[in-house]
């Protein structure tokens, strides 16, 4: 179900730089901010994704690997909107948890995301006016078994999305987290055939026994759910939101 544009926003001529845009999540926060007027940067390890959304949305492509760091400070600094998405997952309980693979999520999902708030609040600074938004999760405020390193990366992104709201402020700068239940994306598809294998159990069961269990409305969230909160978080209404961590999880964390 794609939900309608609600957000009354005009970013005309202001860039956004999107991360993970090229499927789930990502991809509809860039054709969400392209609509509402910005030139979008695409970022995505997949460069036929990263072009083709960037045709769709007259924008612009720029493949990376954000594990690559040196690759992360090449990317445009020349930033008015940027929205820190990429991720990646792995499930396995803590005492067979790969270390390369942690290693590997705190890169993309931590380290790259400081990078580029860096490498961007100069040019936002001067401006006097910048937007940045991190898509955490629902696992950046509460914990999961089987997935040390996503936990502790969305974490990290809270804390320094919480650092750059403070700093930022007087710059005209927001920063704030988005924190999603699961969202029907292809890294959560993924996880429904990690899960089933972890428990035991078919993947059809997943969703309900185990994704959906404490969400007291029990849907999967819709990504254009996430990019019309994302889009809201850059109108004027919401300048004064920052700091904020803001949660659309079917009620999972009001238990």
């Amino acid at each position: 179900m794609t939900t309608a544009r609600v957000v009354d926003l005009d970013l005309t001529g202001r860039t956004a730089l999107v991360t993970g845009a090229g499927s789930g999540i990502g991809r509809a926060c860039a054709e969400r901010l392209a609509a509402a007027g910005a030139d979008v940067m695409v970022v995505d390890i997949d460069e036929r994704a990263a072009k083709e959304v960037a045709a769709a949305t007259g924008g612009r492509a720029f493949p990376a690997d954000l594990s690559d760091l040196d690759r992360v400070d090449e990317l445009p600094a020349q930033v008015d909107v940027l929205v820190n998405n990429a991720g990646l997952q792995v499930v396995a309980p803590l005492t067979e948890f790969p270390p390369d693979k942690f290693s590997l999520i705190q890169r993309v999902m931590a380290e790259a995301p400081f990078r580029l708030v860096k490498l961007v609040l100069p040019h936002m600074y001067q401006r006097g006016w910048g937007r940045i938004v991190n898509i955490s999760s629902v696992h950046g405020l509460v914990a999961s078994p089987y997935k040390a390193a996503y936990v502790s990366a969305k974490h990290a992104m809270e804390g320094l999305s919480k650092v750059t709201a403070l700093e930022g402020a007087a710059h005209g700068v927001t920063s704030n987290c988005i924190n999603p239940g699961f969202v029907r994306t292809p890294l959560v598809d993924k996880q429904i055939a990690d899960q089933a294998a972890v428990h035991g159990i078919g993947e059809s069961e997943v969703i309900g026994r185990i994704l959906l269990a404490r969400a007291a409305i029990k849907e999967l969230v819709d990504p254009a759910d996430v990019a019309e909160l994302a889009a809201y978080l850059c109108t004027p209404p919401a300048r004064l939101i920052t700091g904020s961590s803001i949660t659309i999880d079917c009620g999972w964390t009001a238990h």
